[in-house]
């Protein structure tokens, strides 16, 4: 379309075809129709629900567009409105970023820098915002229908989208950058054990293995650091979790997706607009030992619920399962013994090891590699207390050999070890062949 079209009255309009889709000409038509949309609306229509305000949209648009007589081709009109329902009903720019599900993470940092995660890797985009008034008007959308808030008083905020995708906001004067905005995006697509093996994530050994540890009721730790996969690993794990048993899950924000018939989901919530109602997880893990669960799935502990949790891992919920922030097996330990301590129990540290070295069996540790795939590097057994340490010793293990093309290389090993817990699974059941303990022959995964 030619830069300069007739417009009577109000000037040339500019070109809509721009690299970053904010078009003075979009600009100005969605000004237009914003303007008449909120004088012209019925008041007892909702704005936020998409279907009974987009056919007014619409009609609004055909209009504003006959009047200003601005030439467009279908393929243009659909594009312009598309983006004017994404500004006025929806999440604006972010709004194709949220539908792509090649996108994993959206990272705003200020109105003139996206970036996005795929693949494992960052990528910064061309997309901006006018400035930060759209920016906050879209943060403000996002949190408005959660009964929550962000302004100066209250500038930090942890919201979730509708689809479940985690977000954060960071307004000024905390950010020196403008408002910044982080969604994780909930994955639509609930990945099996057989994607994971596919995917390289682990191997098949490694699987039967944990299959064979959630049957024989052992009480598992994920591990690793932000953007590893371990909730994608905490579902697969869960999903071997037998169907006759009763399961309460945990979370922060439900992401969980479990197929077994008798499972009771709670979720966390947190304080409203004045500071009041606020339901932390060491409350629902209180909660949910009165409610004769055989498991207990906490999402993730970061805090004084961890006591809560290896309370109920040693007082008969055995089977139970979570996962940490760490940056190995170990550091789990010490990790889960600082959120002991946040509890305000008096207990002697050597106390809160013999905690966790009773409560928990196995730690899954995940990585992610520099080309960004997601791999379970350590799959280790925690096996007791000698003097005032936990004993810990790997299982299974990710060897890197190479890095190739800005590829990862590598194989996944068992060390050798037989684990003390066998006698455990074997009670369930189940029996694993030796050979699956045994050392594999260096060579390279091709994925």
């Amino acid at each position: 379309m030619s830069a300069m079209n007739r417009n009577p009255g109000r000037g040339p309009l500019p070109d809509p075809a721009r690299s970053d889709g904010r078009s003075g000409l979009s600009l100005q038509i969605r000004e237009r129709v914003q303007r008449r949309l909120l004088a012209e609306l019925n008041p007892a229509i909702d704005a936020r629900d998409i279907e009974q305000v987009r056919p007014t949209l619409e009609q609004i648009f055909l209009e504003t567009l006959a009047e200003e007589q601005i030439p467009l081709s279908r393929v243009e009109r659909t594009l312009l409105f598309d983006e004017i329902v994404a500004e006025i009903l929806g999440y604006g720019p972010l709004e194709p970023m949220l539908r792509d599900d090649s996108v994993t993470e959206i990272l705003v940092n200020g109105p003139n820098q996206v970036f996005i995660e795929r693949n494992g890797l960052l990528k910064e985009t061309n997309v901006r915002f006018r400035d930060n008034t759209e920016l906050m008007r879209i943060i403000d959308r996002i949190v408005a229908p959660l009964g929550r808030r962000v302004d100066e008083t209250s500038p930090m905020v942890d919201a979730r989208l509708p689809d479940g995708s985690r977000v954060n906001a960071i307004i000024p004067p905390l950010s020196l950058n403008g408002p910044c905005v982080s969604i994780r995006k909930f994955a639509k697509t609930i990945y099996a054990a057989e994607d994971a093996i596919r995917l390289d994530t682990f191997s098949q050994n490694m699987a039967d293995f944990l299959r064979a540890c959630v049957i024989g009721h052992l009480n598992i730790v994920i591990s690793g650091g932000t953007s590893t996969g371990k909730t994608t690993l905490l579902n697969i794990v869960s999903s071997f979790l037998p169907s006759n048993e009763r399961i309460i899950t945990i979370e922060d924000a439900a992401e969980l997706h479990l197929n077994q018939r008798h499972v009771v989901r709670l979720e966390a919530r947190p304080p409203n607009i004045e500071g009041k109602g606020q339901i932390s997880i060491r409350q629902l893990v209180i909660n949910a030992l009165r409610m004769r669960p055989d498991r207990i799935i906490v999402g993730e502990v970061r805090g004084a619920e961890a006591l809560d949790m290896l309370q109920a891992m040693n007082t008969g919920h055995d089977g139970s399962m979570t996962t940490a922030h760490s940056n190995s097996p170990r550091d789990t330990l010490h990790r889960v013994e600082t959120m002991v301590l946040t509890a305000g129990t008096d207990m002697p540290l050597k106390a809160i090891r013999e905690q966790i070295a009773s409560a928990f069996d196995l730690v899954v540790h995940l990585n992610r590699m520099s080309d960004g795939s997601r791999k379970i590097t350590q799959i280790s057994e925690v096996q007791g207390m000698e003097g005032d340490i936990v004993v810990m010793q790997d299982i299974f293990r990710y060897q890197q050999t190479a890095l190739k093309d800005a590829r990862v290389e590598g194989y996944y090993t068992a060390t050798g070890i037989r684990p003390k817990f066998m006698e455990k699974i074997e009670m369930a059941g189940i029996e694993l062949p030796p050979s699956m303990f045994m050392p594999t022959q260096r060579r390279s995964n091709k994925r």
